[in-house]
């Protein structure tokens, strides 16, 4: 997830490291962060793997760090395989599953550097994820008050519970699911249609 935010920070302009944790930070939080320790490490990788360069700092990839070290003061572009590598990760709609609501939404921010084909690619995926997650959660649901009626396993209090939270759960699958439907018409010039659960 890192690496994509990063060069999907890089597209825009060169950054310095500092400022690169900062926004980062500002992405994941408030409660989670990003460290130096694994944020620099990183940062060499990529220049490693020659998808960014050093380059000298300017005005516009400064920011005040008052205390920060000077390696935090190191400042990269993304170069010609960086932007390879960036739209890879982009269409990539098969590794970190688990992460990947989290992950659209950063890919929902950088859809304007893919074709328009590429976007409903991208866009079509998710709303197919969204729905999947729906299916799942209904036939859960269903699952549960089955069970319930035919076993002593789970109180009414228990069930209740449960089914609650499985309702919350799909709420904000529908949600996601409206917001991409929304998106998709959006590039579309469509109406979004917000209804198309499973």
């Amino acid at each position: 997830m890192y690496e994509l935010v990063i060069l999907g920070f890089l597209m825009r302009r060169p950054y310095h490291g500092y400022l690169i944790a900062k926004i980062i930070n500002d992405i994941i939080g408030p409660f989670a962060r990003l460290s130096n320790g694994r944020l620099y490490p990183l940062l060499a990788k990529l220049e490693e793997e020659g998808l960014i360069v050093e380059v000298p700092s300017s005005p516009a990839t400064e920011i005040q760090a008052e205390g920060a070290p000077d390696r935090q003061h190191r400042s990269f572009q993304i170069t010609p395989a960086g932007r390879e590598r960036f739209h890879e990760l982009m269409l990539d709609t098969t590794s970190s599953p688990g992460d990947y609501q989290r992950l659209f939404l950063f890919k929902l921010g950088n859809l304007h550097w893919l074709l328009p084909a590429e976007r409903l690619y991208l866009l079509d995926h998710y709303i197919n994820f969204c729905q999947t997650h729906i299916f799942h959660l209904a036939n859960e649901s269903r699952d549960l008050e089955r069970k319930a009626q035919s076993s002593y396993l789970m109180s009414p209090e228990e069930l209740d519970a449960s089914l609650r939270a499985n309702h919350h759960l799909q709420a904000r699958w529908q949600l996601e699911l409206d917001s991409a439907l929304a998106w998709r018409a959006r590039e579309t010039g469509a109406t979004p249609n917000t209804a198309q659960t499973p």
